[in-house]
């Protein structure tokens, strides 16, 4: 569990509250739903739009990443990485098909099986590469979605006012139903900003360091199947994953 997200994002929302209270205005105030859902449903209509049904699902679904971020015991895969090298070195490179099955890692196996399977190792980091810029390319898309919508929920935001402004200019007669619409008319622009810059941004930017760090892991890994495969020592391997590391 990644707390820095969890206290941020309360943090900011708090700071807002209370804001708001030490200037005499109340809690309540803030709680629009007309203003939410102008604000929030219009928004995500907008990204869909631009994004697509599966990139879309693909960058709701990553919205876990930000609380509970993929771990990776760098530790066990230092300790690997010695022991497919020692073993290769000794046994010869056949000797590593033994460890595939018991491999989660997509990636991992992939290159173990290059290995196995004796392909050169330029023409490992050849796939490997492509294989790297491929994954990229696809988690960037799906969470570009949250970029996104940090920029379009301003301006729907600034729609949820002037659609406030006309209810109120619709009412001038009847007193009784100004506030709400002027109320409506302010908090659409609060929604819109806040979420902007409280909320959509800041995940975006998490999710965006996240993928970029699996990167920085995935071509450590192709350097060390690389290495593996030219039947470098295990001092090589040590100093091209220290090399790697932040």
């Amino acid at each position: 569990m990644d707390w820095a997200s969890v206290g941020g994002l309360l943090l900011a929302l708090s700071g807002i509250v209370f804001g708001q209270m030490l200037e005499g205005g109340r809690f309540d105030s803030l709680v629009q739903p007309a203003a939410f859902c102008i604000v929030f449903i219009g928004t995500a209509g907008a990204v869909l739009l631009q994004s697509g049904v599966r990139n879309f699902i693909k960058g709701v679904r990553m919205l876990g990443w930000v609380v509970a971020p993929p771990a990776y015991d760098d530790g066990r895969l230092a300790q690997n990485v010695s022991m497919w090298s020692s073993t290769a070195r000794r046994d010869g490179l056949l000797s590593l098909e033994r460890f595939v099955d018991g491999i989660k890692d997509p990636y991992i196996a992939k290159g173990m099986m290059l290995i196995v399977d004796g392909i050169d190792s330029y023409k490992i980091r050849d796939i490997l590469d492509a294989d790297i810029t491929s994954y990229e390319r696809r988690e960037r898309q799906a969470a570009k979605i949250w970029e996104s919508a940090g920029g379009y929920s301003p301006t729907i935001g600034i729609l949820g006012a002037v659609l406030g402004l006309i209810h109120v200019m619709e009412n001038l007669t009847d007193p009784t139903k100004l506030g709400n619409g002027i109320a409506v008319a302010f908090v659409a622009t609060v929604y819109g900003v806040g979420l902007a810059n409280l909320v959509f941004l800041p995940i975006a930017n998490k999710l965006k360091s996240i993928i970029g760090d699996e990167v920085h892991r995935r071509e450590m890994l192709c350097d060390v199947f690389c290495s593996i495969a030219n039947g470098d020592n295990a001092r090589v391997l040590q100093e091209r994953v220290g090399s790697y590391k932040h």
